[in-house]
């Protein structure tokens, strides 16, 4: 306060019990050459931000533990693996005769599937001359990267 004593303190606690019945912050007066600012400290809450939504995934069916290989499964040390995530397609276009059938012989370097990927598709070469033992994908598949598509041995 500057100048002349114009606040009284009676006035003064009014304007603290003021500030704290209302969601006022400060209350700055002027009178002449005097001045009068009375606030009080804002105490902020910090909120965490909620969570991200994040779908749950899909609850698996429980199994036994697969500590031994099984039989049943395809024999993936002979697999055509994709070299990038798209879609599958089993021949040129709709309709027309699949690429390969279980039970060909493939020649290494002949196109066995297509792998859509951003509107451009690749060919899939076979890796290796042999027999087409198992076809793994679809046709439309969605594939990720290093999927087994067939085996040929």
């Amino acid at each position: 306060m500057s100048g002349s004593k114009t606040f009284n303190k009676e006035f003064i606690k009014e304007l603290a019990e003021l500030l704290a019945q209302s969601d006022l912050t400060e209350i700055e007066l002027q009178e002449g050459a005097s001045k009068l600012r009375v606030a009080r400290e804002v105490k902020v809450a910090h909120y965490a931000a909620p969570p991200a939504y994040a779908p749950q995934p899909p609850q698996a069916a429980v199994t036994a533990p697969t500590s031994a290989p099984q039989s049943t499964g395809p024999d993936l040390k002979n697999a055509v693996k994709s070299p990038m995530v798209g879609t599958v397609y089993i021949a040129a276009e709709p309709g027309a005769a699949p690429f390969m059938q279980i039970g060909d012989i493939v020649k290494e370097g002949q196109t066995i599937l297509i792998v859509e990927a951003m509107k451009v598709m690749n060919n899939i070469p076979s890796p290796k001359s042999g027999k087409v033992t198992q076809i793994l994908v679809s046709d439309k598949d969605p594939v990720e990267y290093d999927q087994p598509l067939a085996v040929i041995e």
